[in-house]
């Protein structure tokens, strides 16, 4: 279990705050990113592509709580300006011109960058005992690989 001498330990918190705030931000562009794709999606698979990108969202905005949450936790600041989650996401946007396939393929590479950072941040956490904000970040990075898989379905 995450030990108090962790989350007292300040150097220990802003590097767990930090790898967090990457996860978040990254997390909130994905969210984004399948609610524009939910909105602008056509083809033959319109029907369950919409449901599908609309059940992304809705995981997404929920899990980007839960990962600030446990910042505030750790004895961090939850980085919650738009703008410095854009500018510090490896997830990118995108306007919503794409075709079914690209939007398929923008957000299985969105999926998978996130579970990659969560990894990341869990393997952060794990280094300083945290074993509240690994096992966090395991699950989340599961669902993204979940995910993933499912869109990778469509192709």
């Amino acid at each position: 279990m995450t030990s108090i001498s962790t989350l007292s330990n300040p150097a220990a918190q802003a590097e767990i705050a930090d790898a967090l705030n990457q996860s978040v931000a990254e997390t909130a562009v994905t969210t984004m990113l399948a609610q524009n794709f939910h909105w602008n999606v056509t083809g033959m698979a319109f029907g369950p592509l919409h449901d599908l990108f609309q059940t992304i969202y809705e995981d997404h905005f929920t899990g980007q709580d839960d990962l600030a949450e446990r910042i505030k936790a750790v004895g961090g600041h939850a980085e919650g300006m738009l703008a410095g989650m854009v500018s510090r996401s490896k997830v990118t946007e995108h306007d919503g011109h794409a075709s079914d396939r690209e939007m398929i393929t923008l957000m299985i590479q969105a999926q998978e960058t996130l579970a990659e950072t969560l990894a990341g941040t869990g393997d952060v956490a794990a280094t300083h005992g945290d074993k509240l904000t690994e096992d966090l970040c395991i699950e989340r990075g599961q669902v993204h690989e979940k995910f993933a898989w499912m869109l990778r379905s469509h192709l």
